[in-house]
């Protein structure tokens, strides 16, 4: 059983990667979501989570609001991607518990100091969170487990053509993560854009009940046209079925620096695969076995959708 903490910002991508925590509880314990303003403004990323939490069954887990915006510069949303709601078209009935008091970069020092080297931080959204967990206690980077982030690129952008959407959200935080002394296990562009949702992935996951016809169909479908040969990408479920097997993954040690101050390439993490005598602060990875990611996480949404119906 691996215990991981969620920071989000829900968004339909992170909630469908909190769909595959919650389809795969024996193997997971979610100890705790937290949530970042980035895809919609934090009020919104926060009720999403929150009834996700009731949605997906995830019992009592504590959901924490955090960061509303970046640490220095102007908010970047992406409301064009996931709709007014961050859900796109999946509409949710409304929670009926509130968040946890207190903050989120709180709740982050405070559950990893209660249990040093047990608990896997997995962060798919802008990494402001645990960039001030970090500044508030450094330790935090050797009572993780371990990182796990989806974000950034080797190759390429989508926000724009340099940088992803969750490092340009903050590249100062971003950059205060992969400077802070851990090894950052990145799950980048470069392999989330294969996660995608084909109409073959479609049908299956048509017959999954009230998870489909409530949230994993009308999200799927919100943001780009589902066909044969492409769909949207998951990109944020990359980040939980690393935790659940690495060996889906091909990953290479390399040294990543953040792009802060760029004109065109503001947000860009730029990565050197010649490590040499340099200490490696990311794994990077460069290649995902689609057909084995999909088994695994529909295999997730099957024993979910057996639960909430």
């Amino acid at each position: 059983m691996k215990r991981i903490l969620i920071d989000c910002d829900p968004g339909i991508d992170d909630a469908l990667a909190l769909a595959l925590a919650a389809g795969s509880r024996d193997s997971l314990d979610v100890v705790g979501v937290t949530t970042v303003g980035g895809n919609v403004d934090l009020p919104l990323t926060t009720a999403n989570a929150l009834a996700l939490r009731e949605f997906l069954d995830l019992g009592d887990v504590p959901v924490t609001p955090g960061s509303a915006g970046a640490l220095l510069r102007h908010t970047v949303r992406a409301t064009a991607v996931h709709g007014v709601t961050g859900l796109g078209n999946a509409v949710l009935p409304a929670p009926r518990r509130g968040p946890s008091e207190g903050h989120a970069v709180d709740f982050i020092v405070d559950t990893l100091r209660a249990a040093p080297g047990e608990i896997t931080l997995v962060a798919v959204g802008p990494l402001t969170n645990v960039a001030l967990a970090v500044r508030r206690d450094p330790r935090v980077v050797e009572w993780a487990r371990e990182l796990v982030i989806m974000g950034g690129s080797y190759t390429r952008g989508n926000h724009n053509p340099a940088a992803e959407f969750n490092i340009l959200a903050d590249p100062e935080a971003a950059a205060i993560v992969f400077d802070a002394g851990w090894t950052v296990k990145q799950l980048g562009l470069d392999v989330t854009l294969s996660a995608m949702v084909t109409s073959d992935v479609l049908d299956r996951m048509r017959p999954l009940g009230r998870l489909a016809a409530e949230l994993l169909v009308p999200a799927a479908q919100s943001y780009m046209a589902v066909t044969a040969e492409s769909g949207p990408a998951i990109h944020d479920a990359c980040a939980v079925a690393y935790v659940l097997d690495p060996s889906l993954f091909t990953c290479v040690p390399a040294v990543v620096n953040v792009e802060t101050n760029g004109t065109y390439t503001r947000g860009m993490t730029v990565t050197d695969f010649e490590v040499g005598d340099r200490r490696a602060n990311a794994l990077v990875a460069t290649s995902l076995d689609v057909k084995r990611f999909w088994d695994l996480v529909l295999g997730a949404y099957e024993r979910l959708a057996a639960r909430l119906d």
